[in-house]
């Protein structure tokens, strides 16, 4: 929920009719939208859920660096709403950049803020995978952030 809310209050600085279809109904420029194959009307059993593949469109991200540089990596699901996709060049274009795609490109994964020492968002939830002695890559970025060890390379 943090990562669709950021996406839109970004997209709300972009353009001033920016929204979302989960907390709006009003006509406009919705950044963040329901998923195209989940129905809008019924909440049983509409969530995209399970391990999906991300796709990394820059393997020297920060999130790239955390995972390994691979090509790819995988992590669960647990949603219903994703960023528009007509908004991502507009959303880009402020410095908010998505890193990581859906196999397909058409679903934004993976977002870091541009020039930030580490703000990083997920769509998928890090937390499923992680362990105590075997952190998720996304909050071990962070705890080394906090802890003034995350440099860029």
């Amino acid at each position: 929920m943090g990562t669709l809310r950021y996406v839109n209050e970004q997209s709300a600085s972009v353009h001033n009719e920016a929204s979302t279809t989960s907390h709006s109904t009003k006509q406009g420029t919705h950044a963040i939208v329901f998923m195209p194959e989940i129905s809008t009307t019924h909440a049983g059993g509409t969530m995209r859920l399970g391990k999906r593949r991300t796709v990394l469109k820059d393997r020297e991200c920060k999130i790239a660096k955390l995972y390994g540089s691979p090509e790819y990596f995988d992590e669960r699901h647990r949603h219903r709403y994703e960023v528009n996709p007509k908004m991502v060049p507009q959303i880009e274009s402020k410095g908010l950049i998505f890193v990581g795609q859906d196999t397909l490109g058409q679903r934004m994964q993976v977002f870091e803020l541009k020039d930030h020492p580490y703000f990083v968002g997920t769509q998928y939830h890090p937390e499923f995978l992680s362990r105590p002695f075997r952190p998720s890559p996304p909050f071990l970025g962070l705890m080394q952030a906090a802890n003034a060890v995350f440099t860029k390379k």
